[in-house]
């Protein structure tokens, strides 16, 4: 929420002179080290003054009782105001006895001086110590003097405070209703929110119902799709079967006619006459036999044209393929996956409707401002805050007046301390400039005669006006010390506010005064503290003096975010899935076709025997290597090189028939093997497709109810979390944001400043400074009598004979005749 800054700092740092009020301030802990009275004491006697109505009901003993413990908690301050008024009055009655005294020249006002031999010694000591006490007093009356300029400084502040915490009370107006309008207007956030989600209602809840029938229906139609991929693998296997097959027939007619044709060559050549034994050496005859013997292994070994050939099952499997089963499964694809448009249609209206009532909340959420007069109410508030902002300006010149009274009646005050010291400074400077140690008592100089004058002077206007001094400083010490322990000190504990709250203190029936005044409903849980506290941490108005009472916004929001005119709508939302038709029967009949393509039918093991066998019954290279072999054991003759072309034959019918007949043996192998476990439980395989697609159409034709409820509560409650979600949102912002009553504490804290820091505090540091001066009077006054013997020019003074050493007194006449 957008909000103000307030500029009012209710935090005063008082600078070097915070030494002397903390000064004053353990003085006062000294004098009242008692607790703030709490239960037993200041709110029962504030009470009681207030039933009070007969003079009698003082004597009772709970007043009496009352009483004692008030003045036991005053102890300190009445033992302090006893001593200022015996000094008080005293003074005076001490001062005319004085002045008769020294009349009938007595205490000190003979003037005679004895001589001894520490006089001078005496003079300096009593010197020092009324130099000392001076000093001692010229401190405390600066310490007035410094505390009376800090008040009339601090006075000056306080239209800058004043003036700051009223331009906080306006921004507070101001700020308040473009706050209100910001919390309406952001209703259009949760508003585009709501409609963007029902605007795509399909990808969220038809895509949300469509995740989870997709894992059987997809499971269902990936089968039926590797039921399609199967039908033409096995189509491809079957024509790789039929043409494997008719090449190794025609293949194995070929290869049996050349094997005949070196068989029958190789005898023609072993009937040569070398092969004879008449003829012929031994080892050449024995391995002509040898051959002759091996001849019969150059025959085929496997016989294909035994096997049937499998055109009756690839013509059925062509006609399977006639249909696509893949576009089939893929219609079945596009129709569960066309699922979020298809709850886009159906839902239409119901959306249409809800957007509508959308308009209405807005609209409903925009006559808040008629509902509760804001605007009016803070203009009357802003016409009262400049109305008292006059009313205290006017107030300004009385109180600048009042200042200059008050600065010019204390600064009297300090003077009349300072002509004191005014005298007693003078007395000790002519008194020590002039005295000359050589001369008698009688004959001392107008200097040192003047100083000791200046001394007694100060002691007459001592006694003259420290009985004046003592009296107010008793009155201001009263005062400000019972304000510093009554008012300033709680408000830094919090224990004034205990008391401001205590029930039925304002009046007699009201347990909290704040709402009894303000919603005339004093049992309501608002109490002075705790505004203050909300208000210090800067949050909302709302909360601060619990507005709720003339104003609920959860009513209000509850009753205008038609929340469950919402739910009432969406829970009209009908989802109708029986449209999603997974695999046409015509793709169901394929696949059944497919099972009874005779796949079965077929002889594999048949097939497996003959291609597992050799297509011969020698290996043909082998053969002709050995036949090499026994050939390179003949002589050179014309048989020998007949036998070796013959080898030759025997690898050309290898690399040009064998090794053809071999890749397509191969390949037939492959092909069966395929088939075989193709048609391995076909029928049941093809069964259990169709059993899991029919399973998952019966879920989504008949069992997706309990689903689409499921699914379209969740997306209700969607909807209705983003109304929620705002309005817990506006109830926040108004209790912590909105309308911040920061400038209310900062009120309290300014006056407190005001009071305490400006006022109290310089007034406690002004008596505290002249009350030490005025007691220090006394020593000042005893010090400067004596003193003023030792510079006085005496009428008469001791003498003492030459030859009896009798001390004499004469006069200053006799003197000049000695």
């Amino acid at each position: 929420v957008p909000a103000g800054v307030y500029e009012t700092v209710a935090h005063y740092e008082p600078g070097p002179i915070g030494i002397l009020f903390q000064l004053v301030q353990g003085f006062l802990h000294i004098v009242q080290p008692n607790a703030f009275p709490q239960e037993d004491i200041l709110r029962k006697f504030m009470l009681k003054h207030h039933i009070i109505e007969k003079k009698t009901e003082y004597q009772k003993p709970e007043n009496i009782v009352l009483t004692l413990q008030a003045i036991y908690y005053e102890i300190g301050f009445l033992v302090c105001a006893a001593v200022g008024l015996l000094f008080a009055i005293l003074m005076p009655v001490v001062g005319l006895f004085f002045c008769m005294c020294r009349c009938c020249d007595n205490c000190g006002g003979e003037m005679h001086q004895r001589q001894r031999k520490n006089a001078d010694c005496r003079r300096g000591l009593l010197g020092t110590l009324l130099f000392s006490t001076s000093l001692v007093i010229t401190i405390g009356v600066l310490c007035a003097y410094a505390a009376n300029q800090n008040l009339s400084s601090q006075v000056k502040n306080i239209r800058r405070y004043v003036n700051s915490n009223m331009r906080d009370l306006h921004t507070f107006a101001n700020d308040t209703p473009m706050q209100i309008d910001y919390l309406l207007s952001q209703y259009a956030t949760a508003k585009n929110k709501v409609i963007y989600d029902l605007n795509n209602i399909g990808p969220l809840l038809g895509g949300r119902i469509h995740d989870q029938l997709d894992k059987e229906v997809h499971a269902a139609l990936d089968g039926a799709l590797n039921m399609a991929a199967a039908m033409r693998e096995t189509k491809e296997a079957l024509e790789n079967a039929s043409m494997g097959l008719e090449v190794l027939q025609e293949g194995t007619g070929k290869l049996g006619f050349n094997l005949s044709l070196v068989r029958t060559s190789i005898n023609r050549t072993l009937s040569d006459p070398g092969c004879h034994d008449e003829e012929s050496d031994a080892t050449t005859a024995q391995l002509c036999r040898n051959i002759r013997q091996s001849l019969s292994q150059l025959q085929i070994s496997a016989n294909f044209t035994r096997l049937p050939n499998v055109n009756v099952q690839l013509a059925k499997m062509k006609d399977v393929l006639k249909m696509d089963l893949s576009t089939i499964v893929q219609r079945g694809f596009s129709s569960f996956n066309d699922t979020p448009h298809m709850v886009t249609e159906q839902t239409r209206s119901v959306v249409e409707n809800v957007q509508s009532l959308m308009d209405d909340i807005g609209r409903n959420i925009s006559s808040f401002s008629k509902i509760f007069p804001v605007q009016s109410c803070l203009t009357n508030f802003t016409i009262f805050i400049s109305h008292v902002h006059a009313k205290i300006e006017d107030h300004y010149p009385e109180i600048d007046k009042m200042d200059f009274y008050r600065w010019i009646g204390c600064i009297t005050l300090c003077c009349m301390v300072v002509l004191v010291l005014a005298f007693n400074y003078l007395g000790l400077l002519c008194g020590t400039l002039g005295y000359d140690k050589h001369a008698s008592p009688t004959t001392r100089g107008c200097i040192s005669n003047t100083g000791g004058t200046m001394l007694i002077a100060g002691v007459g206007i001592s006694f003259i006006f420290s009985w004046v001094l003592m009296g107010l400083v008793t009155i201001i010490f009263l005062a400000g010390g019972n304000m510093e322990k009554l008012v300033c000190e709680p408000f830094h504990t919090k224990e004034v506010f205990k008391v401001v709250d205590t029930p039925y203190l304002v009046h007699p029936d009201w347990r909290n005064f704040i709402p009894g005044y303000l919603y005339n409903d004093p049992d309501m849980d608002l109490t002075a503290e705790s505004f203050y506290s909300t208000c210090k941490d800067n949050k909302g108005i709302y909360s601060a003096l619990r507005l709720d009472k003339v104003f609920n916004i959860s009513s209000f929001l509850n009753t205008t975010v038609f929340t469950k005119d919402v739910v009432a709508r969406l829970n009209n939302v009908k989802i109708d899935l029986r449209g999603i038709i997974l695999l046409e029967a015509e793709g169901k009949q394929n696949l059944l076709d497919f099972s009874e393509a005779g796949l079965l039918e077929i002889n594999y093991a048949d097939y497996l025997e003959e291609v597992n066998k050799g297509v011969t019954a020698v290996d043909l290279l082998s053969f002709a290597r050995e036949l090499e072999a026994q050939t390179d054991l003949m002589p050179r003759s014309g048989l020998q090189m007949a036998l070796k072309g013959h080898a030759g034959t025997l690898r050309q019918i290898h690399s040009q028939q064998i090794l053809p007949m071999e890749q397509a043996m191969s390949a037939l192998n492959q092909s069966m093997r395929y088939l075989e476990r193709t048609a391995s439980d076909l029928p049941n395989k093809v069964l259990a497709v169709i059993e899991a697609i029919e399973a998952a159409q019966y879920v989504i034709s008949h069992n997706a109810t309990h689903l689409i409820n499921r699914e379209t509560a969740k997306f209700t409650a969607t909807i209705v979390g983003y109304f929620n979600q705002y309005i817990e949102w506006v109830k926040t912002a108004l209790a912590m944001e909105v309308a911040p009553c920061k400038p209310f504490s900062n009120m309290v804290d300014t006056a407190e400043i005001i009071t305490c820091s400006f006022l109290v505090d310089s007034m406690n540091t002004f008596w505290m400074g002249l009350g030490c001066s005025t007691l220090l009077l006394l020593p000042s006054i005893i010090l400067a009598v004596k003193l003023a013997k030792f510079y006085r020019r005496m009428e008469t003074e001791d003498v003492y004979d030459d030859i009896e050493t009798i001390p004499m007194k004469t006069d200053c006449v006799n003197n000049t005749s000695h």
